[in-house]
């Protein structure tokens, strides 16, 4: 089947389409990387990350994974339009094919990408807490960055926006020892990317490994590198 992933089953393929659309509407531009692993595929998007040396936005990044109705091992940074292009508007009952162009795409995050295992808890986040953040910060950016701007200034506020570390960010052992912050842009790319509701009441789970953090959301998981 070439450049291509056999899914489960087609509405696993409507997932995936879904929660690529949301990563497009971030950045219109975006790659995505396909990473399979045996039975599964884990599919990253890039929410946010520097633009330089002297940027100080955090790298964050979506994850969603979908099963695989065959093993695969194929690894590829794609545009994440061209893998949209090529879905078809109706998926045939039959159709479980998730299929991925022929050339690769550059994404300099992709080469970072934390690693699968080795994860420690550190704590736990009420949803609501990171609903309200996205939202609140969502409509700063918006009121903050004028009409027709520059890429360089639409950059800068989101940067200043998205860096902050609210206080529900700030996770700590009992001893009062820090052991994470988690970056307002988390909660950004959880709400962005779908992976949070408006209603939603849960508690987010957060784990560390390194410079990583990881928020384990109901659709899908959030990874920060400040």
């Amino acid at each position: 089947m070439g450049r291509s992933f056999q899914l489960v089953d087609p509405t696993s393929v409507e997932d995936v389409r879904t929660y690529l659309t949301r990563a497009r509407t971030i950045n219109d531009d975006a790659a995505v990387r396909f990473q399979g692993v045996g039975g599964a595929v884990g599919i990253w998007t890039c929410v946010l990350t520097r633009a330089g040396l002297l940027d100080s936005t955090p790298t964050v990044l979506g994850l969603r994974t979908a099963g695989l109705g065959e093993p695969s091992t194929l690894d590829a940074v794609v545009n994440v339009g061209s893998v949209l292009d090529r879905m078809p508007r109706f998926q045939g009952a039959d159709d479980a094919v998730l299929r991925l162009p022929p050339y690769d795409d550059q994404a300099s995050w992709a080469g970072i990408s934390p690693s699968l295992s080795g994860w420690e808890p550190a704590g736990m986040i009420h949803a609501q807490d990171l609903v309200l953040t996205a939202k609140a910060g969502t409509e700063e950016v918006a009121q903050t960055v004028p009409t027709d701007s520059g890429k360089e200034m639409v950059q800068r506020v989101r940067s200043a926006v998205w860096s902050r570390v609210s206080e529900w960010g700030q996770l700590s052992e009992n001893n009062g020892n820090s052991l994470c912050t988690v970056p307002d842009g988390a909660a950004f790319a959880a709400w962005a990317l779908g992976f949070l509701r408006s209603d939603d009441d849960s508690q987010v789970a957060v784990a560390v490994n390194g410079s990583w953090s990881r928020l384990s959301c109901p659709g899908g998981f959030v990874l920060t590198r400040s």
